[in-house]
């Protein structure tokens, strides 16, 4: 398949998923070496998981068939530029190459507002419109020294 087929996989994977109820209109597929590894649609109603957006049911599928947590290699195709959770998940995924269709301006005018998220992320703490504490930061930092003292640790 060429990357148009792959995006238009996407399309009808966000199509199918909007006219079955769901999700919304949303649909993703990983690619490695000119191989579909998984697919995956908006899933946030049908499951009340608001981390359920097809990007990260892609990525999830994927790197639990191929037992791993890394795509290196690997490429995206989502029917929408994806949001900034999704973007940290194919980040972490160590995905090579995202292809999107619709844009964040696209999604806007359809009611979801993912810019303001993109906004905020860009904000100082306490700027953000969900206050955020720093509480036993000490407590906290013991974990993480032993952490980096924890024979045989996987990084990530």
């Amino acid at each position: 398949m060429a990357n148009k087929e792959f995006m238009r996989r996407a399309i009808e994977l966000a199509a199918r998923n909007m006219r079955d109820y769901e999700g919304g209109p949303f649909g993703a597929l990983i690619v490695r070496d000119g191989r579909v590894l998984a697919e995956g649609h908006n899933r946030v109603t049908s499951c009340n998981d608001p981390t359920a957006h097809a990007e990260v049911v892609a990525i999830r599928e994927a790197c639990a068939r191929l037992e791993t947590f890394a795509l290196e290699g690997a490429s995206i195709y989502t029917s929408c530029e994806p949001c900034p959770m999704c973007l940290a998940a194919i980040y972490w995924a160590r995905i090579e190459r995202i292809y999107f269709a619709n844009t964040r301006a696209d999604v806007a005018a359809i009611g979801f507002d993912d810019d303001f998220l993109y906004r905020e992320i860009g904000l100082p703490l306490r700027e953000r419109s969900i206050p955020a504490q720093r509480l036993l930061g000490d407590e906290a930092l013991a974990v993480f020294r032993e952490w980096l003292e924890l024979p045989g640790r996987t990084l990530y």
